[in-house]
């Protein structure tokens, strides 16, 4: 009897080690890039003339295929792309584990310089209480409440537009989910931004600002500075 309460007690054990196993180990097989039908050409036969009065028969061309974007990059079962993807890439929220398929975009702003924004137009911010060098998410809790991290589930692909994939990947957070990094930071949605485009993260506590294409601290806001009211006339 004893040896088989040793014996239970082992498979749990075993089994809590395989539920805290790395992000990138979440799932098995290789998620499949998107791809999206190229489409066909109508063209007329030459032996089909004007003078004949028969109208031109109509046949489908082959097919062009669609460039793709390259692997450029692999980290565990993660696939880094060197390029958008062939088709919009808009994944719906994620349950807390992230989503399969990223895509991140370099996002031009007149007032905080050139940004990078996910699939959905959100802007992504980095932490200066965060490392790059190893790579660490310092924001938990109710932190990672209010800054939500941009997760990537395993098997997964991430699709760069206008950033170098190599700068790209992700870093293990304390709770076993995979974060976005650009050139080792991970990067974060706000809460607040409640419209693609939005920037109300910037600046905050003086630690929290947008991410640049390569890793860096975009530009603050600029200063709103009232208009002088004039004096009356006396």
């Amino acid at each position: 009897m004893l040896v088989h309460s040793r014996v239970a007690r082992t498979a749990i054990a075993l089994a809590s080690l395989a539920g805290l196993a790395a992000c990138a180990q979440e799932a098995t097989g290789t998620a499949a890039p998107v791809t999206v039908a190229a489409p066909t050409v109508a063209q007329a036969t030459p032996s089909s003339t004007a003078e004949s009065g028969t109208p031109p028969e109509v046949i489908d061309a082959p097919a062009t295929p669609l460039a793709e974007p390259r692997v450029a990059k692999t980290q565990g079962r993660v696939q880094i792309y060197s390029g958008p993807s062939a088709v919009s890439v808009s994944p719906a929220p994620d349950a807390g584990r992230g989503s399969t398929v990223i895509q991140l975009n370099e996002t031009a702003s007149a007032d905080i310089g050139t940004y990078v924004a996910d699939g959905q137009g959100r802007t992504l911010y980095r932490f200066d209480k965060d490392t790059a060098k190893p790579s660490k998410s310092n924001c938990n809790g109710d932190c990672a409440t209010a800054w939500p991290p941009l997760l990537v589930r395993s098997p997964g692909q991430i699709y760069p537009s206008g950033i170098n994939p190599k700068l790209v990947g992700y870093v293990e957070r304390a709770d076993g989910t995979c974060q976005v990094t650009i050139d080792g930071w991970p990067v974060y949605l706000f809460a607040k931004d409640t419209e693609p485009g939005d920037t109300k993260g910037q600046g905050v506590d003086g630690t929290w600002f947008a991410i640049s294409p390569t890793g860096a601290r975009t530009q603050s806001l600029p200063e709103v500075v009232g208009t002088p009211t004039t004096a009356a006339a006396r």
